[in-house]
């Protein structure tokens, strides 16, 4: 073999283990980067779930208080509210002629569960009435501006909803 091409072929492997050495630490700190911008990325999100979640209990707050300011101010401009006792997308002010009036009947609120994701949630939770019954209920929220924006409410009639002439 011509001793030239012996040491050109040397060269070049030795070129590329220094080549790795060098890279090494490089990928180490791109790996670092990463796992730093997934841990940013977790700690950003996390402060606007536990605002909205925030939002939700103290809307509920609101009902216990007999505060309807408390519960008005977390609603974004345009909010809107569904049920199934024939409430489609009604307005701030139909929710608070048509809904308000069952506060009076609002002991407690409990929450079982809130999820959220994004900007969309659910929440299930349990009143308990002033005549000491429990309604469940479950409601879809969506959030924009840091505000509750819409709020589907889901629940049936059960013997402890208020105004239920049934007995249990």
């Amino acid at each position: 073999m011509n001793p030239r091409k012996q040491k050109i072929s040397t060269q070049k492997k030795s070129l590329f283990v220094r080549n790795t050495k060098i890279r090494l630490p490089y990928l180490k700190l791109f790996m670092k980067l990463i796992l730093l911008a997934v841990l940013i990325c977790g700690v950003t999100i996390s402060p606007k779930a536990q605002n909205q979640e925030k939002l939700i209990r103290t809307y509920l707050l609101g009902y216990e208080k007999k505060d309807w300011n408390m519960v008005a101010s977390q609603f974004a401009d345009g909010f809107t509210f569904t049920s199934p006792a024939h409430d489609d997308h009604i307005t701030l002010w139909a929710y608070k002629a048509k809904c308000w009036g069952t506060s009076q009947f609002v002991k407690k609120v409990d929450f079982s569960k809130i999820i959220i994701q994004g900007d969309c949630a659910f929440a299930i939770y349990n009143i308990t009435t002033t005549d000491k019954k429990v309604v469940r209920n479950t409601e879809y929220y969506t959030f924009s501006n840091g505000k509750i924006k819409s709020i589907e409410c889901f629940f049936g009639t059960g013997p402890g909803y208020p105004g239920n002439t049934k007995e249990q």
